[in-house]
């Protein structure tokens, strides 16, 4: 299983990207990962027509098969080891990607969110969408050291 995470927007903070690096690397012990960064997208006049636009692009970005889960504020909160179970499913299944998607400053198109058969948040409190790909990137590491029962996750 390939896993994805999508956003859109540079990560412009050097402490963020030192951290979802060295999650990274350590992921590449684990599963098929990659990032697809998305381009911001400028000269809008309203937030409305921003995520249409936004969501255009996505949808074109996505496949057929992909499984694409959605990180939003209005999803299911999981904690981690109800996240590494969902992750443990999706690898024992016939899930070939695993695309997790972050949406931009305005959050994400409904039209994005039909789309996506899994809704999930990361806590009741509002984080960047910077700052969320962090959270993921770490997340996602805890989780497979929950799978592989590693010393990483102290319960």
């Amino acid at each position: 299983m390939k896993i994805t995470l999508m956003y859109i927007g540079k990560t412009n903070e050097k402490y963020l990207e030192s951290g979802i690096e060295l999650y990274i690397k350590r992921l590449k012990n684990y599963c098929r990962f990659e990032i697809i960064e998305l381009k911001d997208i400028k000269n809008f006049s309203g937030s409305a027509d921003l995520l249409k636009k936004e969501a255009v692009h996505i949808l074109e970005k996505i496949k057929e098969d992909d499984f694409l889960v959605v990180l939003d504020e209005k999803g299911e909160e999981l904690s981690s080891i109800n996240f590494s179970d969902f992750i443990e499913s999706c690898g024992n299944t016939s899930v070939k990607n695993l695309v997790f998607l972050v949406g931009g400053a305005f959050g994400i198109h409904q039209d994005v969110k039909a789309r996506a058969k899994k809704l999930i948040s990361f806590s009741k409190m509002t984080f960047s969408h910077q700052m969320i790909r962090l959270f993921f990137t770490e997340q996602l590491y805890r989780a497979f050291t929950i799978i592989k029962n590693e010393k990483y996750h102290n319960p």
